[in-house]
């Protein structure tokens, strides 16, 4: 993965929120796919967490990173809804920004950006590299 200036804590936060999403949302199906990786976009590294999951109507990946927002019921799928707002203001915190596409039955990918961090730069305590 290339290199990103991130608190190590609070990001580990936001790729277990990921992961665990895309595991609970891919249980049901008979063979469950994850793909962690990472791309360039227009000059910036976007990070992803993509799943064969349940997936999501479009029109709501907007409300997705809302707190306490839901598209599933509790019965269906056990949540609080805060795992994605999390996410959300963690990566606007070190200004990246948050995406999220899907598909109704065929999966979901979410995605951030996170700043660059260039070979040269020091890596001071509490900032990791990615």
């Amino acid at each position: 993965m290339p290199n990103a200036l991130a608190n190590g804590s609070t990001l580990k936060q936001v790729w277990m929120n990921l992961i665990s999403n895309a595991v609970k949302y891919s249980s049901t199906r008979e063979r469950p796919m994850i793909k962690i990786g990472f791309e360039e976009v227009d000059g910036f590294n976007v990070y992803f967490v993509e799943d064969n999951g349940v997936g999501f109507n479009k029109t709501y990946s907007n409300k997705l990173f809302k707190v306490f927002q839901r598209l599933h019921t509790q019965e269906e799928f056990e949540g609080t809804g805060v795992g994605l707002a999390i996410v959300a203001r963690i990566v606007q915190r070190h200004g990246g920004q948050v995406f999220a596409e899907g598909e109704v039955n065929k999966g979901s990918k979410f995605s951030f950006t996170l700043p660059k961090l260039s070979e040269s730069e020091n890596i001071y305590e509490g900032i990791i590299k990615i």
